[in-house]
């Protein structure tokens, strides 16, 4: 999905099986659409789950990075968090994801490798559940258009 611009990837972790952790992956066929819609198809848009270390792959390919997870700041629930570059923490800060620890370590290798996108951000939104569940909370279905619309900006940012 190569093009004068670079590789974009849209990457969705988290735990499908505690309720709002999920949010990265349920959003997915949402993100999947509304690129379809606003003729983004060279987006590449990859289901990163929990896969830890196995992330360093597309990470490498990214030319541009937008991670989408559930991201626990001490905001209100539903609140949507948007970070960009050094604002993601990539050594262990502040614990900002129920498993982001894990990708902490993912992103701290790509760059020990060399293999950091020239670009990335991070579009989540504070759990409202992390309940045992498969479903996102009401509250957090609420929020997916606003979601979907920052992604797809921040995609036609990289693409200008």
């Amino acid at each position: 999905m190569k093009n004068n611009y670079g590789h974009i990837i849209v990457m969705g972790i988290g735990n499908t099986l505690y309720t709002d952790e999920g949010l990265g992956i349920h959003i997915l066929p949402y993100v999947k659409e509304a690129l379809k819609q606003n003729g983004l198809t060279d987006v590449e848009v990859y289901e990163g789950s929990t896969d830890s270390m196995s992330l360093l792959a597309p990470i490498d390919r990214a030319d541009y990075l937008l991670v989408v997870d559930a991201i626990k700041a001490g905001k209100a629930p539903g609140e949507i968090i948007a970070l960009t570059e050094e604002e993601i923490p990539k050594y262990f800060s502040t614990k900002l994801s129920v498993h982001q620890v894990g990708f902490q370590e993912v992103l701290f290798a790509a760059r020990l490798l060399e293999q950091l996108p020239k670009e990335m951000a991070m579009i989540g939104a504070q759990p409202y559940s992390l309940e045992l569940g498969v479903e996102l909370s009401k509250g957090m279905k609420e929020k997916l258009p606003k979601m979907l619309d920052m992604i797809v900006a921040q995609v036609k940012r990289w693409r200008a």
